[in-house]
């Protein structure tokens, strides 16, 4: 584990979790990195489901150890009211709440954001939900793979010729998730501008900034990444098609094939660049072509454009076609797996892996924390927690003595 000298960028700053799987976590989780003090309420019979969830070490996901660094876990059966009112004592002490629960949960627990700001007007919530909290869809399950496809990002994945592909990753989650980041931190600067923390008290003495909901929908959020899809639609009729490994409209920009039998990838759609490509393939003839001077000359010969490169990679082993390429100034890259990544001189030189250890002394390599920062960078102060770890912590720092939680724990609220 590390541990920084200066605090970080959100220091003192207090979330509540209360959410499952990727979206609502993942969300929390970058706040936890930025050394944010975060509280996640797990279910007492199990917590979170991705505590299971892929590759496990001694029955907990390695997936876990990244999804929950840096939080405090607390157990609360919320079906019992006595877990709903530490629950919601939290959460009036929280500058930041974070929830994916359908729409309605929160409320049936006396926690949703109205029934919060009625006593805490500088209350922040973010919520992660598939559709969002209003519209006729609102009440539907709705996870990532839904929002990817609703959000028009399936539909343009994959070759023309079959069925839209799924990125390999829960990418939906994760765009909403970062949605949600965005949005918390533009709603604690407003509340912090308007007049910071609520003091605690009502009525005249109470001293609050205005806070809001962050309503975040996966569908938006994946839609929102989608580029000119809805200008084109409407003013050109086009409807944006899959195109396999190529960047429609905009050539060349395609993943080939080198003779070693790896994939690469060459970006060389800017006109100055094409010219660079097309001179170090040794296609001097289409690099001084005043037609393909221009992407907009390029666009009808773009099966041409792409037979010429990929002609080009066949006589090349991978590690020629990078080195040939990299000296012309042309964007390219090897398509990399995590093997790749491991070994990487870039991935390395910029400290993109840490290295941790379980409890049991086995070692265990992290993605490193991304945004850096110069002054106040995240870290990685310990792996996810086990299940209610934190539970006397928590709720010592409530009040509660030894006593009411052994009571509590014995009538299984936590």
């Amino acid at each position: 584990m590390t541990t920084n000298k200066s605090p970080g960028p959100l220091a003192g700053i207090k979330v509540l979790e209360l959410g499952t799987l990727i979206a609502g976590p993942f969300c929390s989780r970058m706040l936890a990195e930025f050394d944010a003090d975060v509280i996640k309420i797990e279910a007492p019979d199990g917590g979170d489901p991705i505590r299971q969830w892929r590759v496990l070490k001694d029955g907990t996901s390695l997936w876990w150890s990244v999804q929950a660094r840096n939080k405090k876990s607390i157990t609360l059966n919320m079906k019992d009211p006595r877990g709903q009112a530490i629950a919601k004592q939290l959460a009036l002490e929280a500058d930041i709440i974070i929830e994916n629960y359908r729409p309605g949960v929160l409320e049936k627990w006396h926690i949703g954001y109205d029934q919060l700001k009625a006593d805490n007007p500088a209350t922040i919530m973010v919520r992660l939900s598939g559709y969002g909290q209003t519209g006729p869809m609102k009440d539907l399950p709705g996870f990532g793979a839904i929002g990817e496809s609703m959000g028009g990002l399936r539909y343009v994945s994959g070759h023309p010729d079959r069925p839209p592909m799924r990125v390999g990753i829960s990418i939906g989650d994760s765009v909403a998730a970062l949605h949600g980041v965005i949005g918390a931190m533009m709603a604690l600067r407003h509340r912090d501008v308007t007049g910071g923390r609520w003091n605690g008290k009502s009525g005249e003495q109470c001293r609050a900034g205005q806070g809001q909901m962050v309503d975040v929908a996966l569908y938006e959020s994946v839609f929102n990444m989608m580029e000119s899809l809805v200008p084109e639609f409407d003013y050109a009729g086009v409807v944006r098609e899959r195109t396999g490994g190529a960047l429609p409209g905009i050539v060349p920009s395609n993943t080939y094939t080198t003779a070693d039998g790896e994939n690469i990838v060459i970006a060389g759609n800017g006109d100055a660049i094409f010219k660079r490509l097309m001179q170090a393939i040794g296609r001097t003839d289409m690099a001084n072509d005043p037609q393909l001077a221009r992407n907009d000359g390029r666009v009808p010969r773009t099966l041409e454009i792409d037979g010429a490169i990929q002609a080009w990679c066949d006589t090349q082993t991978i590690a020629d076609a990078l080195a040939g390429l990299q000296q012309a100034d042309v964007p390219v890259s090897k398509i990399y797996s995590v093997r790749d990544m491991m070994s990487d001189p870039q991935f390395l030189a910029r400290n993109m892996f840490e290295q941790h250890t379980f409890a049991d002394g086995s070692p265990v390599k992290l993605p490193a924390i991304s945004p850096k920062m110069s002054e106040t960078p995240g870290e990685t102060k310990w792996l996810g927690p086990t299940l209610g770890q934190h539970n006397e912590e928590v709720l010592k720092g409530l009040g509660y003595d030894e006593g009411q939680i052994a009571q509590l724990r014995s009538e299984k609220v936590i």
